[in-house]
């Protein structure tokens, strides 16, 4: 199986986008383990969870750092957007800017999974 799991949640809107982002990388392990293709990707204000999930102590860290190979990076243009750049430049992940978009840095193409026939989720 070929899964794209795309985390736009908002860590600052409180336990609804933890549960969120936990469900996500949760089903991005079950993935692992099965030997499936999996990427996930940070878009919109879900740009701000990497530097969150990076931080000691924080209830979801292992299990970001469990699925960390399959993190393929932010949207460079969501990032810019909600002030994440930073935050995801120190955590070491790529920026995505693979659908040009006038204005931006570029963005993350999620049209690139639908037309390659991933199973794209949204959390």
């Amino acid at each position: 199986m070929k899964l794209a799991i795309v985390i736009t949640s908002d860590p600052r809107g409180g336990e609804e986008p933890l549960g969120r982002v936990f469900n996500a990388l949760a089903l991005a392990a079950e993935a692992q383990g099965h030997q499936d293709q999996v990427e996930v990707l940070f878009v919109g204000a879900g740009t701000r969870w990497p530097a969150e999930l990076s931080k000691l102590g924080h209830p979801v860290a292992a299990l970001y750092g469990q699925v960390r190979e399959q993190i393929v990076g932010a949207s460079a243009g969501c990032a810019a957007v909600f002030g994440a750049t930073s935050g995801v430049e120190q955590c070491g992940l790529p920026s995505l800017t693979d659908h040009p978009l006038p204005g931006t840095p570029g963005l993350a193409s999620l049209r690139r999974y639908l037309v390659e026939g991933w199973q794209t989720l949204v959390f």
